[in-house]
């Protein structure tokens, strides 16, 4: 079933692929035997789905979940059951989609204010006075 993460984008199935292994932490014999850790591993460098710019926040926000091949690797193994680590998988990766989907505002520089450049060269000038006074004392 297509994962969506907003009105206009859908991510399809072919995209992820999921895996089962075997969960660590408690959970007695049932840890031994049952595979309830979920790797959902999402094609984010072939999606059609996603545009380029989006790609590229992604593969920022991903940071070491991201894979040389261009796919986004999702570990989950919180819970016990293996289908609420699927939820859990899809709903991450529907969040850091998201969070990709937000163009950074522009960073746009400012100037100093004409107080704080005159404060700036008072206190130098102060300072260059205080250095002066230290120089050799004629006998």
């Amino acid at each position: 079933m297509p994962l969506r993460v907003n009105d206009n984008i859908t991510l399809e199935d072919w995209e992820m692929t999921e895996s089962f292994v075997r969960s660590s932490g408690p959970g007695g014999q049932n840890v031994n035997k049952v595979s309830s850790a979920v790797e959902l591993r999402f094609e984010a460098e072939r999606s059609p789905n996603l545009p380029d710019p989006v790609k590229r926040r992604l593969r920022r926000l991903a940071g070491r979940r991201w894979t040389k091949e261009g796919a986004l690797v999702i570990f989950v193994e919180e819970t016990r059951s293996q289908a609420r680590n699927r939820e859990i998988a899809e709903a991450r990766l529907a969040e850091l989609v998201r969070a990709a989907l937000v163009a950074p505002k522009p960073r746009r520089p400012t100037r100093p204010t004409k107080g704080s450049v005159e404060r700036r060269i008072k206190a130098k000038k102060v300072r260059g006075v205080v250095k002066d006074l230290r120089g050799k004392v004629d006998p």
